[in-house]
């Protein structure tokens, strides 16, 4: 209880003196700077409570009288009116507090306000310049303002500016200067964009001012400005240097800053000033100014420097940017570095490099030389790939351009030596066994200080792995070899210095294997263009030492290296292809077969429509015309000149044709075209180079007619619309009396116009056209054409249409015409279709017409024969036909004449006839009449008896030879022959014709046993010449067919045949020595079974005429016969004989008989009048008739002639009888 008492009298004497120092503690509010601010001024109101000591203490604020959110003795805010008040504090701690301190009154005025403007608009370009300018309230506004007081004070001096662009506090810079209460901005930039304001400071209080309002800058950017320098920013002195300004579009610009497309044009708009460093150029005699273009003409050193522009125009924007500056640099002439990579010593197959160096200028074209050769134009770098030994030589270059060139570079000589190639020797051989020594040695040819490095089982030269170094000792050996060392081999040379290395080396096998097979290949492929190169391959796997056996189709082998390379295929290279290799004398077996097809390498046509001269404004198609298979993709060039620098002008992917559908003078050059494939053979060859030429002038053609002059109807005049054969194919439109329509459309400038009446006359013109749609040229001038009526043609043939092979013939064309103009003369053959009216190879002989082996080689020289006249001197039958001519006046053609027909016989026969008949009696009278078988005219005739010409043929005039009287010497075998034309021409001689006179009374007789006419042939006959007074002197004579002679068993007068024959038959007489004719008789001998008998003597009319039908076997009459007159039955007797009793003239025909084992011959039975001492005719007619059957036309008609002469009453008639040969 006591303890309690003591704790709870300790714990109150605590709190009471915590109570007694909370009560002596006095907080104080101090304001700072014053408890009269402004707006945006600081304020800090602390809290002092005086008396406090160390003690933790917390605070808390009473803003008129009400609590404030901070607990802290000190706070600071920037002032704001509704920061006036009272303010009080009081401490505290845990369990006490002080009193609340004394009020403060704070009061917050209105600082004076700052307003921000802006020139010459918020919206500016880049460039311009910006004024922003800080304006603050007036001292006596500001006072009236927060005092409501007029007080008058002028404070602008004492202010001080500062500048906001956003958050962030602007300094002054190169492009922002302050000048007191404006900023300016300098050459405005994208970047100055934002939002600024601005506020005023002085050391007085207020202090500062209100903020201005925020005011937002809009920068847009100006149109830029581009300087070009052509032809390059370094040249040198003497060129001429073009400076163009090119101001961004209106369309670009407004796109770029509003994003809006806005078309509108003003390059007009702009003027242009041009400095250097910082001096603005004038115009001047070397500063030209064309627009937008200064040029310095023939620059010199001074024009070095830099060169800028801009555009000026009156609106807004008024300028552009400044163009980035251009540095141009002016040179002395100057002399390009050539210099080689990797160096001038090269082997074969490396890349050379030749740099022709001008320095950093642009736009030269660069020409080089080698040796003494002619320029040649490449780039800055000749770049030579896969160099040949030809490729050596001196190398110069020079530049140029324009018109300006630089100075030859020096001289640079590039050596090429054929790139070594090891050879891996293997000892003892490629194929060897294990435990062996071997050697392989890797022989360089080439001198030099070589490393040597071997290669083991590689395939590919882009995974070369070097195997063994064997450093500067060439030979590889392998002490004991074992499988491991199988396989391939090849070694290569490196050197320090360059060229640094060699090819390396054939691939050598190492290996041991059964007999091989070899492979074999071909690169590039089996097929193949010519010019290509092949590559077979015999490969036998890599063992060395073989000689290669290659066998093309079945020919024999011929020796080879494993690949035999074709270079420049040819089609003759196609074939079959085998291979097989010998070692020693061991051979491997034949490859498979491996065919090579080669084609030819296909050679594109560029073919032009609608020609390669063409006029602006047609539409042109150019074809590459490639006429081998495939998938080609066409590729054209233009104007190129040199292959090295073939550049494609337009790529048609597979499209043949290239087409410019309205052709202008920029299209005019020089194409040609190629195609390619992605397979192999890969491309063609590029086609001739065909010139495309445009023109500008609508051209006009020239409208002329052949011929000229005047036109005969039924010809042709060609019209030609002649335009200049450069500007190519056209079709042709022809008008006829008027311009529209036309009358018809040719695809050739002639148009044939047949002339069939004058009306044909008239007005004509022509006009060109092409394309599609079709371009016309302008139309021609008018052209007359007049017509006048043709007159035609006559022709005459001498001798006479009919002639003869060997003739002479002569044809002739006469022209019945008014005029004086001379004709010339076509000539024309059946067969032949049209006078051939060309000039070449014209004859002009008379003797043209005879040339020609054959029918159609006359007919050609009869087309070629321009005289009036056409002389066939020896006919032939190749001249029968039809001939016309036609006169020709240039190449007018008179209608052609009526067609003649000559006709060419055989040799003409002359053929004789007797009037009235061949047997007369002394004194009477008779004409031979010779004729010409098939032809009358133009003859004169020669005669002949016995062979021998009569020199009275003048008897013979108009083919007559009369005798009148006839006389016993007249008697004889006549012939005739005739002749025309000059040379003379003659025909055949006459068959003969027998004339017999006889004398009046005659004391000589032929006597015949048998005494019959017709006889059997193998019978025996006898002739005698029997005479009244004395038969010496007399033989028996015969006339047959063949000749006249004398009987061949002839004794004395009398003539005996033993055994006849059919050439027996004949006239038979007695003829004196002295050679007179008597008493003729016609004998005819027959093979068959039958003969007909009758007497030979004349029968006189009255008289009994007996016919006995005779058989050969029997020598009798036949039982049963049957008689024929002319051909009809006449009587059918069983006793084989015929009898006429008081034979009358009616009576004279042929006579036969017919039985069941023949048919004799024909005979003549004549009734001849009773003169004493007369001959029969009819009996020399028989023996005429039996002696040669194909007289049976002659007896016929001397038969008639005879019946004309003997029809007077007076006249006697007798019998004879005359033999016929069926």
């Amino acid at each position: 209880m006591g303890s309690s008492a003591l704790l709870l009298i300790l714990l109150m004497s605590f709190i009471h003196s915590g109570l007694n120092q909370c009560a002596e503690v006095k907080p104080v509010v101090k304001v700072t700077p014053d408890q009269r601010v402004f707006r945006e001024e600081t304020v800090t109101l602390t809290c002092d409570l005086q008396g406090g000591g160390n003690i933790q203490w917390t605070y808390r604020w009473f803003k008129d009288e009400n609590p404030y959110y901070t607990t802290t003795a000190e706070f600071s805010f920037t002032a704001q009116v509704s920061h006036s008040g009272k303010y009080s504090c009081r401490g505290e701690r845990s369990h006490s507090q002080t009193d609340i301190s004394a009020a403060v009154t704070l009061t917050v005025s209105d600082s004076p306000t700052s307003t921000l403007t802006v020139t010459p608009d918020r919206s500016v370009f880049t460039g311009e310049t910006v004024n922003l300018k800080c304006v603050i309230e007036t001292y006596r506004y500001w006072i009236w303002r927060n005092y409501q007081r007029d007080d008058w004070r002028d404070w602008t001096h004492e202010w001080r500016y500062e500048w906001y662009k956003g958050s962030s506090k602007l300094q002054k810079s190169e492009c922002h200067t302050v000048t007191r209460d404006t900023l300016s901005i300098v050459e405005a930039v994208t970047s100055d964009q934002g939002q600024y304001w601005c506020r005023g400071l002085r050391d007085g209080r207020p202090n500062s001012s209100q903020s201005s309002s925020v005011v937002s800058l809009s920068v847009k950017d100006s149109p830029t400005s581009t300087l070009t320098v052509t032809p390059d920013r370094s040249v040198f002195t003497g060129e001429t240097v073009n400076l163009k300004c090119v101001i961004e579009t209106y369309s670009d610009w407004t796109w770029r800053n509003y994003q809006r497309d806005d078309r509108r044009y003003w390059t007009h708009e702009w003027r242009y000033e041009w400095y250097k460093g910082s001096s603005m150029l004038q115009a001047s005699e070397r500063h030209t100014v064309n627009r937008d273009t200064l040029s310095i003409v023939g620059a010199v050193t001074s024009d070095q420097g830099q060169y800028w522009c801009r555009g000026l125009r009156d609106g807004r924007p008024n300028s552009s940017h400044l163009s980035s500056a251009v540095s141009l640099s002016v040179k002395d002439k100057p002399k390009p570095n050539l210099t080689v990579k990797p160096q001038s010593s090269v082997f074969t197959g490396d890349t050379v490099t030749l740099s022709c160096d001008v320095g950093q200028s642009t736009g030269w074209t660069f020409l080089w030389r080698k040796d003494s050769n002619r320029e040649s134009i490449d780039h800055s770098t000749k770049t030579i790939s896969s160099v040949r030994v030809s490729d050596g030589g001196t190398y110069q270059c020079r530049a140029e351009r324009g018109k300006y060139y630089t100075e030859l570079s020096d001289t640079i000589k590039i050596t090429v030596r054929e790139r070594p190639k090891p050879v891996v020797r293997v000892q003892p051989d490629v194929r060897v066994f294990r435990g062996e020594t071997v050697t392989l040695t890797c022989d360089i040819q080439e001198t030099g200080v070589w490393r040597y490095n071997w290669y083991k089982d590689y395939y590919s030269r882009r995974q070369v792995q070097i195997y063994y170094t064997a450093g500067q000792d060439k030979s590889y050996i392998i002490t004991s070899v074992d499988w491991s060392h199988a396989g391939v081999y090849s070694c290569r040379g490196t050197q320090t210095k360059a060229p640094q290395y060699s090819e390396i080396s054939d691939r050598v096998m190492l290996t041991v294997s059964d007999k091989p097979k070899p492979n074999l290949t071909v690169k590039p492929q089996s097929s193949v263009f010519t010019g290509d190169t092949v590559t077979l391959s015999c490969d036998v796997g890599q063992s060395t030492g073989w000689t290669f056996l290659w066998r093309k189709d079945s020919n024999r082998e011929s020796i080879d290296h494993s690949t035999k390379t074709i270079s420049s295929v040819r089609v003759s290279d196609g074939g079959t292809y085998q291979c097989r290799a010998e070692r020693g004398k061991y051979y491997t077996e034949i490859s498979d077969t491996i065919k090579i097809t080669v084609r030819e390498r296909p050679k594109p046509v560029v073919r032009v429509q609608p020609d390669v001269r063409v006029f602006r404004g047609e539409t042109v198609t150019l074809t590459c015309d490639i006429q081998e298979t495939g998938v080609w993709r066409y590729n054209w060039y233009k104007d190129y000149y040199s292959r090295r620098q073939v550049q494609i002008y337009y790529s048609a992917g597979q499209d043949k044709s290239y087409i410019i559908t309205s052709v202008d003078w920029s299209h005019a050059g020089v194409y040609s075209c190629r195609g390619t494939q992605t397979k192999a053979p890969q491309y063609s060859e590029i086609s001739d180079r065909v010139m495309l030429t445009v023109s500008g002038l609508k051209p006009k053609p020239e409208l002329t007619s052949d011929p000229a002059g005047a036109a005969l109807t039924g010809n042709t005049v060609t019209l030609t619309c002649r335009m200049d054969p450069s500007t190519g194919y056209w079709d042709f439109y022809w008008y006829k009396h008027t311009l529209n329509p036309e009358t018809e459309k040719t695809q050739t400038n002639s148009y044939r116009l047949k002339i069939d009446s004058v009306s044909d006359g008239g007005q004509y013109w022509c006009r060109a056209g092409r394309g599609k749609p079709v371009y016309y040229t302008n139309y021609s001038d008018a052209l007359w054409v007049n017509v006048t009526v043709s007159p035609k043609a006559v022709l005459t043939v001498r001798p006479d249409e009919r002639v003869f092979r060997g003739e002479t013939v002569t044809l002739r064309c006469d022209i019945k015409w008014g005029g004086d103009t001379e004709w010339t003369y076509r000539w024309g053959r059946e067969g032949t279709n049209n006078f051939n009216t060309n000039s070449a190879n014209r004859c002009t002989k008379q003797e043209c017409g005879t040339s020609g082996v054959n029918k159609w080689k006359h007919r050609e020289a009869v087309s070629l024969c321009s005289t009036q006249e056409l002389n066939i001197s020896s006919v032939k039958y190749i001249h029968s036909g039809k001939y016309t001519c036609t006169g020709l006046i240039n190449t007018q053609i008179s209608q052609r004449s009526d067609a003649v027909t000559l006709t060419v016989s055989d040799e003409a026969q002359a053929a004789v006839r007797v009037s009235p008949q061949p047997w007369l009696t002394e004194g009477e009278s008779v004409t031979l009449i010779c004729e010409v078988s098939g032809s009358s005219t133009g003859w004169t005739f020669s005669w002949f008896r016995d062979h021998d010409h009569r020199s009275d043929s003048s008897r013979g005039a108009g083919g007559s030879y009369t005798l009148s009287p006839a006389a016993l010497q007249h008697t004889g075998v006549y012939t005739c022959r005739a002749e025309r034309g000059r040379p003379a021409y003659y025909t055949r001689h006459s068959s003969t014709q027998p004339l017999w006179v006889t004398g009046v009374s005659s004391s000589v007789s032929l006597v015949i046993n048998p005494s019959r006419s017709q006889h059997f042939s193998s019978d025996s006959l006898s002739l005698s010449c029997e005479d009244q007074s004395n038969s010496a002197g007399w033989t028996v004579r015969r006339y047959t067919d063949k000749d006249t002679k004398t009987c061949s068993n002839q004794t004395g007068s009398a003539c005996v045949i033993e055994s006849l024959s059919t050439s027996d038959t004949g006239v038979y007489w007695c003829q004196s020595e002295s050679g007179e004719k008597r008493h003729p008789q016609n004998i005819t001998v027959h093979d068959g079974e039958v003969i007909l008998v009758s007497s030979v003597d004349p029968v006189i009319e009255g008289e009994t005429l007996t016919l006995h039908c005779l058989h050969r076997s029997t020598n009798s009459s036949i039982l049963s016969a049957d008689f024929y007159k002319d051909g009809s039955l006449v009587q059918n007797q069983t006793t084989g004989e015929m009898s006429i009793t008081t034979v009358s003239k009616s009576h004279e025909g042929f006579y036969y008989c017919k039985t069941e084992r023949g048919q004799s011959l024909h005979s003549w039975i004549s009734v001849r009048v009773s003169r004493s001492g007369q001959i029969s005719v009819f009996n020399i007619l028989g023996f005429l008739l039996a002696a040669c059957p194909y007289l049976l036309a002659t007896v016929v008609l001397l038969y008639k002639c005879y019946r004309a002469r003997v029809s007077s009453a007076e006249d006697q008639s007798q019998y004879a009888v005359t033999e016929e040969e069926n």
